[in-house]
């Protein structure tokens, strides 16, 4: 039985490993290549055969909407799955992309399930899903059971909603995020903060105050809810700035979590989110953010 083979691409080493790993444990006889942008993947899918793409779409180089319109272009890979696995969910971004051709979406941050569910959507379209299944059956626990990647990327979809309340004072404008309401922070936090943001965790979406920002990393403060973020959970944090509601997805993690007040039953909560995308867009777009904050000092120390 030959092997499927699927190329993951992303800029990313943390999201091309979460990737990676959550289809290893599934599909154990799947073949897995991966690339670090669009141009990288354009010279594997020139050499060898793929059955499936998954691909991010902001991507240094050569992004992955450039990459899925120059396979749809090519005699031999105009029916080759490729899904876009990336924090672009805007309908206009979603609308372009099925203009250029691609066969599927997974919004990140995303779950084992909703990924393993549109490979199998994929696969399945073009026959390639029964010669994975009957091995990949005796691994289904494991991908969705105690697995490590499953405490990464947050196991259950369930949404959290955030709490309403008053704005907090100088924020930015919420325009841009979903409509939700304003989280209003204590006043450590507030005072001398660089604006709000909304952090896209697996298990739901939360209001957060930017307390800090650098480059590498940003100290949220967030509102303490029944499910509380875990270290190392995979999440997109969007940032609305400026006059002209200019707007950054910005991929990471957390990579550390603890009580904004000094006692266990603290309301708020302290994340530190480091960020893996290495697009020259968005390191600009942080650049100048943290430009126009020089005066304040409120950066991260030794970031």
């Amino acid at each position: 039985m030959s092997k499927v083979s699927v190329l993951v691409v992303d800029d990313a080493s943390f999201i091309r490993d979460l990737v990676k790993k959550c289809l290893r444990n599934y599909f154990p006889g799947m073949r897995i290549e991966d690339a670090i942008n669009g141009r990288k993947a354009q010279a594997l899918l020139a050499r060898e055969t793929f059955d499936l793409v998954l691909c991010d779409w902001e991507m240094p180089e050569m992004s992955g909407l450039e990459l899925l319109t120059w396979c749809r272009e090519q005699d031999n890979l105009k029916t080759m799955p490729f899904v876009m696995v990336t924090s672009r969910g805007d309908k206009e971004n979603v609308v372009q992309a099925i203009q250029a051709g691609v066969s599927g979406y997974v919004s990140k941050p995303f779950t084992n399930e909703q990924l393993i569910n549109k490979v199998k959507q994929a696969l399945h379209k073009v026959g390639k899903l029964d010669t994975l299944m009957s091995v990949a059956a005796t691994k289904t626990s494991s991908a969705f059971g105690n697995d490590s990647l499953n405490a990464l990327t947050g196991g259950k979809a369930a949404v959290v909603a955030p709490s309403p309340s008053a704005p907090a004072p100088a924020a930015a404008p919420s325009r841009g995020l979903l409509n939700s309401p304003p989280v209003k922070a204590p006043a450590s936090a507030a005072t001398g903060g660089r604006g709000q943001g909304q952090l896209r965790l697996p298990n739901g979406i939360q209001q957060c105050v930017i307390k800090a920002l650098s480059l590498k990393e940003a100290l949220l403060v967030v509102k303490r809810s029944e499910t509380l973020p875990q270290v190392l959970d995979s999440a997109v944090l969007d940032l609305e700035q400026g006059d002209n509601a200019e707007t950054a997805r910005l991929n990471g993690y957390l990579h550390a979590v603890v009580a904004h007040e000094p006692k266990p039953d603290s309301d708020w909560l302290q994340l530190t989110f480091r960020f893996v995308d290495q697009d020259a867009q968005k390191l600009d777009y942080l650049s100048r953010l943290i430009a126009r904050g020089t005066a304040q000092k409120h950066f991260i120390p030794g970031a």
